[in-house]
Order: C-alpha cells, then sequence, then structure tokens
C-alpha cells in the first residue's frame, strides 16, 4: 500500500495516470456524491476495465469492495507480467466525515488481515490518493486502522524554480525567474504558461484578463477546498500576508478580525492547506510569536496585484495595469521570491555529485530583530549547518553587481547580533561557518575581494550559476 496526498492541481492525477501502463492500472477517482453513489461507480468501472460482468449489487459493503479489488492477480503489460496496480484518488469522498472514512479504512484494513498470510500472493499495488491533505495523513496515523500498513507515503509538493523552468523556459534568466515568482510551481498554473509570448503578455491573459485563466482558478481555490468554511475571511488572511502583514496581530487589524483561538485556527488550516508558511526566528523560544508567509508564490502575486487592482481592471486593459501598477513593483516584489529561490539553489546544487561538497543544511532560516540599541536587523539567511556551525548571507534581486558595502553591512549586523546574546550569530563569526551570498546581478570585484579576505569559506552566486546544471550549462 502507498499514501500519496497534495493539495489541489499539484498534479497527483497526472502522476498516477502516467507512472504506470494503462493495462496495469486500474484508476478510480471518488467525487463528492453519496457513500453509495461511489460505491457502485467503483463496482462499474472495475467490471469495465477487467471486461467482467459485475454488478454493484453484488459487493453491498466497502469489505467486499475491498476483497474485490484486490482478488485480481498479476497484470501482463507490454509482454511482462507485473503487480497490478489500483489507485483510489480522492479517497476521503468515499465516505462522509472522518468517523466514516475511518470506517471504510477498517474494512479495508480487515480485508488486509485475510491476506496476511505468507503463503498467499500479493500481486496488488493499492495507492490511495486526496487532496484533504489532513484527512489523508491521518490514515497513517498512530490508532487509525491502516497504521502501519503503507509502505510509502508522500506529500507531493509543487516543483521548485528549477523544474518550473522547465515550463516557463523563457529565453532571459530574469524572466524565469520572475514568472517563478508569479505563477510559483504548481504544474497546474505552469502549464497555461505560453512561452512563445512575452512574460507580460502571459501575465495579461492569464492574470489581469476579466477571463484569465490563472484569476479564475486562483478566485475559486479556496471554494474548493474540503471542509473550509467562510471562505472569504481565509481570502482576506491571504490578502493580508500578501501585503506585509506576517504577525498575527497585524493579521488581524488588517482583516477586522479578533486575535483570538478562532484566528489562529485559521491560519493554522491554511499551513495545513499549503497556503502559508508557518516561520519563526532561528532561535524563537516556544512562546514567541509565529510569522506567516505565503507559500505559493502565485496566490501572493494574485493577492499583491490582482485584487487590489481589480476596479482598475474593470475599466482599463490589462496591458495599462501592468505598465503603472505592477511592473514598476516586481523588483521589490521579487525579494522573498528570490530568498525562496536561493535556499532550493543551494539545495539542489548540494545534491549533485559531480560538484564540490557544499555544507549540509540541516534547516533554512532568517532572523529579524534589534540589537542592543534597539536598532534593527534583518538578515535573510541564518542556516543552521549539520556538521555545525552557521551559515548566513544575503540575497539580493540587483541588476548592477552589488558593492562591497552588502558583505560589510551583513558582517556587521552579525556582530551586533553577537553582542545582543545571540549564540547563533557566535557561532556564525567563527571562521569554520560559511558565507553565502547570490545577487541576480553579480557581485563587483571588491565585494569578491572583501569575502576572500574575511577568512570564511563562502559562495556567491549570480543569476547564472543559480541555473547551471550539472553540466555546468
Amino acid at each position: 500500500m502507498a499514501l500519496l496526498t497534495g493539495r489541489r492541481r499539484v498534479g497527483k492525477t497526472f502522476l498516477l495516470t502516467h507512472a504506470w501502463p494503462s493495462e496495469q492500472l486500474f484508476f478510480f477517482t471518488a467525487s463528492r456524491a453519496t457513500p453509495e453513489i461511489n460505491r457502485r461507480q467503483l463496482v462499474l468501472d472495475f467490471a469495465a476495465w477487467t471486461g467482467e460482468a459485475l454488478e454493484p449489487d453484488d459487493y453491498p459493503t466497502w469489505r467486499t469492495v475491498c476483497q474485490l479489488l484486490l482478488s485480481r492477480g498479476r497484470a501482463t503489460s507490454r509482454g511482462v507480467t507485473r503487480a497490478r496496480v489500483v489507485v483510489l484518488d480522492e479517497f476521503q469522498y468515499l465516505a462522509e466525515g472522518e468517523s466514516g472514512l475511518a470506517q471504510v479504512a477498517s474494512e479495508l484494513n480487515a480485508v488486509l488481515e485475510q491476506r496476511a498470510d505468507p503463503s498467499s500472493p500479493r500481486p496488488v499495488l493499492l495507492i490511495l490518493a486526496g487532496s484533504a491533505v489532513a484527512t489523508m495523513e491521518a490514515l497513517a496515523a498512530g490508532g487509525a486502522p491502516l497504521y502501519g500498513r503503507f509502505a510509502w507515503r508522500y506529500r507531493l509538493a509543487p516543483f521548485t524554480y528549477w523544474h518550473a523552468a522547465k515550463f516557463a523556459d523563457f529565453r532571459a534568466l530574469r524572466d524565469r525567474a520572475v514568472a517563478y515568482a508569479i505563477f510559483g510551481g504548481t504544474p497546474r498554473y505552469l502549464a497555461a504558461v505560453d512561452t512563445s509570448r512575452s512574460l507580460s503578455q502571459n501575465v495579461i491573459d492569464l492574470f489581469l484578463s476579466p477571463h484569465g485563466e490563472l484569476r479564475s482558478l486562483l478566485e475559486t481555490a479556496l471554494d474548493q477546498e474540503e471542509g473550509l468554511r467562510d471562505a472569504n475571511k481565509y481570502r482576506a488572511l491571504l490578502g493580508a500576508v500578501s501585503n506585509g502583514c506576517t504577525a498575527r496581530n497585524d493579521i488581524a487589524q488588517r482583516v477586522g478580525l479578533a486575535n483570538d483561538h478562532a484566528l489562529r485556527e485559521k491560519l493554522a488550516t491554511l499551513v495545513d492547506l499549503g497556503y502559508l508558511d508557518a516561520r519563526a526566528n532561528v532561535d524563537a523560544k516556544a512562546n514567541e510569536a509565529t510569522r506567516y508567509a505565503i507559500a505559493d508564490p502565485a496566490v501572493r502575486f494574485y493577492h499583491r496585484f490582482v485584487v487590489p487592482n481589480a476596479s482598475a481592471l474593470a475599466r482599463y486593459p490589462g496591458a495599462r495595469v501592468w505598465e503603472v501598477a505592477i511592473a514598476p513593483h516586481l523588483d521589490t516584489f521579487m525579494g522573498p521570491e528570490f530568498e525562496r529561490m536561493a535556499a532550493q539553489a543551494y539545495d539542489r546544487v548540494g545534491g549533485m555529485t559531480k560538484r564540490p561538497a557544499l555544507p549540509l543544511v540541516e534547516r533554512w532560516a532568517r532572523w529579524e530583530g534589534v540589537d542592543r540599541a534597539r536598532r534593527s536587523l534583518e538578515i535573510d539567511i541564518v542556516a543552521p549547518l549539520v556538521d555545525g556551525g552557521v551559515m548566513t548571507g544575503a540575497v539580493k534581486w540587483n541588476r548592477a553587481p552589488v558593492g562591497v558595502g552588502v558583505h560589510h553591512q551583513h558582517m556587521d549586523m552579525l556582530r551586533r547580533a553577537a553582542d545582543a546574546g545571540r549564540a547563533w550569530a557566535h557561532a556564525a563569526l567563527e571562521g569554520r561557518s560559511p558565507l553565502y551570498y547570490v545577487a541576480a546581478g553579480g557581485f563587483s570585484q571588491k565585494f569578491q575581494d572583501a569575502v576572500e579576505a574575511s577568512g570564511h569559506a563562502y559562495v556567491c552566486w549570480g543569476l547564472g550559476d543559480v541555473y547551471r546544471d550539472d553540466r555546468g550549462k
């Protein structure tokens, strides 16, 4: 058995329907109907796939249905005999509510118990998949009927910037990076991109047009989430975070809600669904306030630029709104997304065997706070390493090569943080702790000379390095 989860439009169905030949794969997608309707349709679809005369009335319970699905042996595909693959997609719709789903899982487990005889052949790969992530992952939790049954579990995530560029492969690297910041890594969104047209025209057609494909998808995304009530409140929360409110109190004030348990639950729900990230300083204590960030770049772009400009978009051409209200602000908008790309790039290159070994990052974080004099400090990269030490650095979405002042400013902030008693900053100032700088427009010679003279190991990457593959291309 296997369990695959992931938010909507992330590509679960495409993956599962393309991983095996059709002769080997039985694929069923449950609908938002009654369990009885889904049960009958499942039997009918299985009958059509096997070519057998099967009647739904002969399989009146989920136990009998599960016995049917697991009773057929190996399949011959392209001349090779392999295990038959059964996929039950949107599995959560096979029952009403969590208690009903637990009952279906219990019936399935009972069938598996009957097949526990070591002499009995087990030629079926059964995959349960669904977009109600929390509900589906609860199937494998301790105490659940199927606990310990899954040989493989995975939550499918959106593409990184690297794989997103395989869809949005614009000629200019800056356009590829901006495309990731706008469309994100959700395959369904990226599939709509037409690289024979300019990046700006894609945004105008897909996001700014009143009937833009991605605009429509994002407008209705929350409405389609299972069990989510008051979708407008959740949309307002995403809008607040997209426009710079990261602390819970600031979010509450922006949307006009009380900063109470109900708000915490709504924010936690958005985190579980993959719309928000919950972040904290690298040395945050358990009682320190959580800060929130948008997890999906496309959601952030939509709430940052499309929703606030809805009235203008209703009156003026999308190209005009792009020119006046969006394009001038893109460089600022790129900051958080380029930081996301910097972390992904490091992890990607760190996994390449043909490159010089990079220190292994335990976790990615940043730090915001004040020094002893209450002056603001903000450090883009604070990453504890697996073998000790702390890698720190800065990420700049620049056009001209950055000057040496960026390095001096970073080292000054580390010293001020250390003086304020931050243990990670003391570790970062030690010679064994490397520096990681990423600048879209590259670095001046004085910058590189200063980093070389610092005594720290370092990585300085421009946009070309971020997009270079294992062959150096």
